[in-house]
This record gives C-alpha cells, structure tokens and sequence, in this order.
C-alpha cells in the first residue's frame, strides 16, 4: 500500500488534520477542538496521529509561534503558550519513527503558495494573511526566507510613530481582520461582535455606516504593502486569511494603493507596482504548506547524504 503523509495545523481554537499525497492532494480531512493544557493537548495529538500511523511516511506540524524548523522547537507560542520550548520532532519522531517537521502557521501558508498556488514560479514574494494579528510568508530568490532567529515576516510587529509605543500602535492591531469585524458589528449593533457573515453582508453592499471603517483597514494595508515593497522590491503579494474569501477585500487593498501611488507621483514614478493578488488556498493553506516543508526537509536530507 502507498503511503501518504499527515498533515496537522494547530489553532487555537481547533486543530485541523489531513491526509496528504506526495502531490498535495488531500485524501481525507478532520477537525478536533484544541485543548489548552499541555498534557491532555499532547494526548489529542498522539491519539490522532496512532490512528492513520499504518497509513503514513511522515508527520507535517504547523503552528502558532516562532519555530525553529531545523530543530522543531516552538518559542511563545502565541494563542498556545504552553508550546514555548516545545519540539514536536523530539515528541513525535521516536514514537511513530517517521520524519517529523514543523514551521510556523504563517510561513506554511506562504509555502502552500509557493508550492501549488498563486505564488508558483514567482522568484520574490509575500503571502499576507489577515487575521487575529497580520502574519507573512516571504520568498526571496524562489525560497522561504525565514531569517537567521526564524521571524521573519511577523508584520503584526511593524509599528508607527508614537510617543508612547504600544501594540496598539502596530499593524497587528491596526491591521487586523478580527478587528475589522468587530468595528463593523458595533457599528451595525450585531450582538454578535465575531459575526464575520454580517459585517461582510454590510461590507459589500458598501453600506454606508460602515464601509469607511473597511477603506480605512485596507488602507493599513496598502501602506504596509507600501512600505514592504520600498524595502523589497517584489515581484507579487498575496492577501490570505478567512476574509481574504471575500473578492472585495483584494480589490479594496489594490484599490488603496494604487490611490496611495497616485497621491505621490514621486514615488509612483520611482518605485514599480507589487501585483497584488488573493491567495489560492484559504482552509486548507497550512496543511499544504506543512507538508511542503516536510518534503523540503526530506530533499536536502537526501542532499546531505548522497
């Protein structure tokens, strides 16, 4: 029997799993919520993985945090602080004796890009993706370019001017998807303030009581976009997260900066436009791009050795 891979993307809310071919097509898919201490959190994840073990050659891990992919070791853990020191590889590997890999949520979404998406053959890149905070992906010369401590493209940390510095001041917070929602409810009196459907029905049909609140977080973003691609110079962006599924929140970005170019002809004349696209995998993103560093993993391996 062929084996396949697992692919396992840990939120804070749910850990999704899936059963992956060498090709990136998935075989099967499942979700369980994630528990929030460690034991009972390392139990879940043993017992998932022990049921398909007979069925799979390798164990791909993404995750909140920093992560040290040579290593497999998390530091913080953002929503899952109980990861800070974690290494899946140290865990999993001498359990299952299968490759084991890890990266970060983030970065997998830009490899799963890279991979099979709509960053393919681009030599100098960014998936963006909009969520809680704003996590990235970069590639730089056809590669994910992590940096020497693995952080990044962690744009929720890019700050503005303040007398007074807080996180209230970086894009993570300005930027946020999370936070654009719940701007838009409070304006509309939704009860439910994480109602994403109802601040979007709003959204797109550019109400205006709200749609100012949505120009003004895609602006955010254009500006960063801005400011990368001062620094950058590359080829193409690519918006991702839940409400990158929305047609109008690429449009709005692109809009927003190319409004921002055209306000600056000095800067529109020196600096060439980042084609700005959405991002082709939105669920399924991490599970892929996980799975794509576990191949990585494999290739220089073999490399190493031959």
């Amino acid at each position: 029997m062929k084996k396949n891979y697992l692919s396992i993307d840990i939120g804070g809310t749910n850990i999704k799993l899936a059963v992956i071919d060498h090709s990136g097509q998935i075989q099967s898919k499942k979700q369980v919520r994630t528990p929030h201490e460690s034991a009972e959190f390392l139990a879940v994840l043993e017992e998932e993985i022990a049921a398909v073990q007979d069925t799979i050659r390798g164990i791909a891990f993404c995750c909140p945090g920093k992560v040290n992919t040579d290593t497999g070791v998390i530091s913080f853990g953002g929503a899952l602080p109980f990861l800070d020191g974690v290494s899946f590889v140290e865990e999993f590997q001498p359990k299952f004796q299968v490759p084991v890999s890890v990266i970060n949520d983030g970065k997998a979404a830009a490899l799963s890009e890279l991979w099979l998406g709509n960053l393919k053959g681009i030599e100098n890149g960014l998936a963006l993706v909009l969520g809680t905070g704003i996590g990235g992906g970069l590639i730089l010369e056809g590669k994910l370019y992590q940096g020497k401590h693995f952080q990044a493209g962690e744009l929720s940390f890019m700050m503005k001017q303040s007398a007074t510095p807080s996180f209230d001041d970086m894009y993570g917070k300005t930027g946020s998807a999370v936070g654009l929602v719940k701007m838009v409810n409070l304006e509309l009196g939704t009860e439910d303030t994480k109602d994403g459907a109802a601040a979007f029905e709003a959204i797109n049909q550019k109400d205006p009581s709200v749609y100012p609140i949505f120009e003004a977080f895609a602006r955010e973003i254009a500006y960063m976009i801005c400011n990368i691609q001062a620094i950058l110079d590359l080829d193409k962006i690519v918006i991702g997260g839940g409400i990158s599924a929305q047609p109008i929140v690429t449009n709005e970005i692109r809009k927003q900066y190319r409004a921002i170019r055209s306000e600056l002809p000095f800067l529109e004349a020196t600096l060439t436009e980042v084609e700005i696209d959405t991002c082709r995998f939105r669920n399924d993103a991490n599970l892929l791009g996980a799975l794509y560093q576990l191949l990585l993993n494999a290739d220089e391996e073999l490399a190493v050795n031959s």
